[in-house]
């Protein structure tokens, strides 16, 4: 098979694995059910195109990139006033080795305090529920998703796992059970304003255009989480999709001082979050590198945790349209995504050689890899889900494990939509 048209399998077999999992197969006829998957694929497809293949797109996907750069580098005049050197800032003394000077801790992580100010000051000024909710409309008439659901859907692009949810916290205890697992497996499959600028300067040495590819990527991802999560659990209560919610945060900032203090606040705890959770995993990683080593020693095999999950992930990665002979590459940056996080995937893929993975691979992972669904994001989930509704508490339990898998499949088939294209 045709490289180019391997992704055909992915798009075909991802959601007749969503059915298979249903709890109600029936449920949807077949009819409902292929024109279900027939418009989302097409709203995929589209999206693809429009933002790929445009004459526009170099234009976009470079203004993209300039925000996302401006971004940095306020970050870095910022950094560079109260740690110097360490943030970039002229040294004193002479370095050897300018390729090690770059500290991820200091140039690259602050970024997301000064996007978390940025959000809470967009929201002060109301200019963050003007985006969401023209976001909402657009996926009412594209996919008939409103009510809480509609909103929280839209707001993942812009916000975490938490924020999104926040957003309509009251109704979250009356949702159905349907509504509630797709607003769980939407904002799995996507990634945060806050994250993704970040991500895009991990990959822009690596990823031409990288702002403009996750941007797209979580644009084409709320579609796909959408129609996987009906297919798995259909909505019986025809009135979840035309009820109405009005954006709510509780504890609201009273002034723009107040929103860019209250959004700095909300940065450190993230900012300390994914600085512990990187040395937690990369430490664990290697702990299991080494016992893994030990076992296999006396067996004259040597084998490392990332190659078992490149060798259990490969047809993951060839059903996305990666060729064969790079797939156990692909595939362990992709085990590494779900086990661990898409942060660590990102800074490995932007390490490897260029011979281990074609661009286009590139292109194609970093699709592949753009959402929230990894084991820590079920964590947080949970957590945050039971405290806004804990009378649902064994309820989101129960649901938060398909919750992430479907997350990790809508990206996947994103991704094999970017494979017959790239």
């Amino acid at each position: 098979m045709a490289v180019s048209a391997q992704g055909l399998v992915g798009i075909a077999l991802i959601p007749f694995i969503a059915w298979l999992v249903s709890e109600q197969r029936g449920c949807l006829p077949l009819t409902e059910r292929l024109r279900l998957v027939g418009v989302t694929l097409a709203i995929q497809l589209a999206l693809a195109l429009l933002l790929l293949k445009m004459p526009w797109t170099r234009i976009l996907f470079d203004a993209i990139g300039s925000g996302v750069a401006a971004l940095e580098h306020a970050t870095d005049a910022g950094m560079q006033m109260v740690f110097g050197y360490l943030a970039g800032g002229p040294a004193p003394f002479e370095i050897k080795s300018p390729q090690n000077a770059f500290l991820l801790a200091f140039r690259g992580l602050p970024l997301i305090l000064v996007l978390s100010a940025l959000v809470q000051l967009l929201y002060y000024w109301g200019v963050l529920q003007r985006l969401v909710g023209a976001v909402a409309a657009l996926l009412r008439k594209a996919t008939g998703t409103g009510g809480p659901l509609g909103t929280i859907a839209a707001s993942s692009m812009f916000l975490g796992l938490v924020e999104a949810p926040l957003l309509v916290r009251p109704y979250i205890r009356t949702m159905s059970r349907p509504a509630l697992f797709a607003a769980m497996v939407v904002t799995m499959s996507t990634i945060a304003g806050t994250v993704l600028a970040l991500y895009a300067t991990i990959l822009q040495s690596a990823i031409p255009g990288a702002a403009g590819h996750l941007l797209a990527g979580s644009l084409m991802n709320v579609p796909a989480a959408l129609m996987l999560a009906r297919l798995t659990m259909p909505e019986t209560d025809p009135l979840q999709a035309h009820a109405s919610a009005e954006i709510h945060l509780e504890n609201a900032p009273q002034s723009s001082m107040d929103a860019i203090a209250m959004g700095t606040i909300e940065g450190i705890k993230l900012l300390s979050t994914v600085i512990a959770m990187l040395v937690v995993m990369v430490s664990l990683v290697a702990l299991a590198n080494s016992l893994l080593g030990a076992a296999l020693q006396p067996f004259g095999v040597t084998a490392t945790f990332q190659q078992l999950l490149g060798y259990a992930c490969a047809p993951l990665a060839w059903i996305i349209g990666i060729p064969a002979s790079e797939a156990a590459t692909a595939g362990s940056l992709l085990g590494q995504k779900l086990v661990l996080n898409e942060l660590i995937a990102y800074l490995d893929l932007t390490r490897m050689p260029d011979g281990e993975l074609s661009a286009r691979s590139r292109v194609i992972l970093t699709y592949a890899m753009c959402s929230f669904a990894n084991l820590g994001s079920l964590g947080i989930q949970v957590g945050a889900l039971t405290a806004m509704a804990p009378e649902r508490r064994s309820e989101i339990v129960a649901l938060a494990p398909r919750a992430m898998a479907l997350g990790f499949l809508a990206t996947l088939l994103s991704a094999a939509i970017i494979g017959l294209i790239a």
